[in-house]
């Protein structure tokens, strides 16, 4: 049936060509946290990923021997993805990676976006957070609007010590800009309050 619901996403390119592309991408990603790619391809790439996590996650002989198989440099990134990778999802059921568009960076490219690992030392959704709260505790603000008390609590709720490193973020911009300021309302009374 020409046309049907496809599954995937093709890329104009063949199978092998596909596959080695997505290869490619979960392997910089799982190596450098974060990567720059077009939408649709950062999209493909999410799907790898996730399933890798899982596989990371069960830490079994056979998923090792299937994430062996995806990787292109495995001696480097096996330790990390059954390592440290897997004790920051421990807890966290799905929902690893996050795809953010950006402008292209030129008026004929496609659709740009950026895909990368929750959770951890790169992520963007952190630290735009943390320097959201710190702008508003400059300006006198007590209370966080709405969407930044949101924001609060997803980027705490499966972060180990979520809480404390987003204050300690926060106070490090604070130092940064030179001005000390007293806090508006903490991150965990943000935690404690609201309701999940």
């Amino acid at each position: 049936m020409a046309g049907g619901a496809t599954k995937y996403r093709h890329l104009s390119r063949k199978s092998s060509h596909r596959q080695a592309l997505l290869r490619n991408l979960v392997t910089s990603l799982f190596k450098h946290e974060s990567i720059t790619t077009t939408w649709a391809k950062a999209k493909e790439a999410q799907r790898l990923a996730e399933k890798l996590i899982t596989l990371g996650k069960k830490n079994t002989e056979a998923s090792r021997r299937q994430a062996l198989s995806t990787f292109y440099t495995p001696h480097d990134l096996l330790p990390k993805l059954f390592g440290p990778l897997r004790e920051r999802y421990a807890e966290r059921p799905g929902g690893y990676t996050r795809v953010l568009r950006v402008e292209p960076k030129k008026d004929d490219q496609a659709p740009s976006a950026i895909l990368e690992l929750v959770d951890g030392p790169k992520d963007m959704r952190f630290a735009m957070t943390a320097r959201t709260v710190a702008r508003q505790r400059s300006r006198g603000l007590d209370t966080l609007n709405e969407l930044t008390a949101l924001n609060v609590r997803k980027v705490t709720r499966f972060r180990k010590d979520g809480v404390d490193d987003l204050e300690q973020a926060i106070k490090k911009l604070e130092l940064d800009s030179g001005k000390e300021t007293k806090p508006a309302k903490t991150a965990k009374e943000v935690e404690t309050a609201s309701p999940q």
